[in-house]
């Protein structure tokens, strides 16, 4: 079992309201009282008013991480002229059989030159993991993007290893971690400013609001609103306990009448197949939605 820890920001009692912040935490902190998993929810509304339940906490970022990775991929760009149109080459060695790849599933193992702008959309929007890897050696690791992370502030974003590294160890899935609150500020960031920055950066607000994964998790309870939602999912394997290593969905909501919010939600460790896991991410997100839409 695991209780909310409460913050209520000084804005959110200005703004959003302090007792519509203590509603909406104790509401998620209930829901997620008998979860057999360590669950961490943090949202950010109107870019102040904080609501968050064990949003400090460090959670395993699996492909959630290729959201941060796709920012610092715009940086390159912006660094070293390359556009969107231009080719990079994957060797076929890069096309990797053992992990999921739409990217080889289409092409084979073979030698072939893609459009920068195909290589992020196989990575955001279908989250191919070769695709991220053949992006992480462009950019020079890793590291690039952990670097960027800590010099534009958001330090509690950790990216250590690729998508292969994690594969072949599945321990390094536990270094590539992040807190809910930090990846609920970067996104609600990024929405608000970073993505206006660079032609690259508005590609990759296009390709998160059409990502075609993870649409039984934050996208199930807007299906059927006028919200937009632009997100990034993060699935992981089973552990030797049997239990999902993580199963993620982070992303920004713009709302018709102007409102907005960021929200992440973490689920490490969970007892419950991936179908459960991810009704329950959709749970939160209706929670959330229907606090702040409502």
């Amino acid at each position: 079992m695991f209780l909310a820890i409460i913050f209520i920001s000084a804005a959110a009692a200005a703004a959003y309201g302090r007792t519509s912040v203590a509603e909406l935490e104790s509401r998620i902190g209930r829901y997620i009282a008998d979860k057999d998993a360590r669950i961490g929810v943090a949202v950010i509304i109107d870019g102040c008013d904080t609501a968050e339940v064990n949003g400090s906490q460090f959670f395993p970022m699996l492909s959630v991480y290729k959201f941060p990775q796709a920012l610092a991929v715009a940086e390159h760009c912006r660094r070293h002229g390359v556009g969107l149109p231009d080719t990079v080459r994957v060797s076929a060695d890069e096309m990797k059989s053992d992990t999921w790849s739409p990217m080889r599933d289409r092409f084979g193992a073979v030698n072939v030159g893609l459009p920068l702008l195909a290589l992020l959309e196989y990575s955001l929007q279908q989250s191919d993991n070769n695709a991220c890897d053949v992006l992480f050696r462009m950019i020079g690791g890793p590291a690039v993007a952990d670097s960027l992370m800590n010099k534009w502030g958001y330090g509690d974003i950790r990216i250590r290893s690729t998508e292969d590294e994690m594969h072949r160890d599945t321990d390094l899935c536990l270094v590539n971690c992040c807190t809910p609150l930090e990846m609920a500020r970067l996104l609600d960031d990024f929405n608000t400013g970073i993505r206006l920055r660079s032609e690259e950066n508005r590609a990759i607000a296009s390709l998160m609001e059409s990502c075609v994964t993870g649409r039984d998790r934050l996208a199930r309870p807007l299906t059927d609103t006028p919200a937009i939602l632009g997100h990034k999912t993060g699935t992981g394997d089973v552990d030797s306990q049997g239990r999902l290593i993580a199963v993620n969905d982070a992303g920004y909501v713009n709302l018709p009448d102007g409102h907005r919010y960021a929200v992440a939600v973490f689920m490490a460790s969970s007892a419950y197949g991936l179908e459960d896991t991810s009704r329950m991410i959709a749970d939160i997100s209706e929670i959330v939605y229907s606090q702040i839409a409502l």
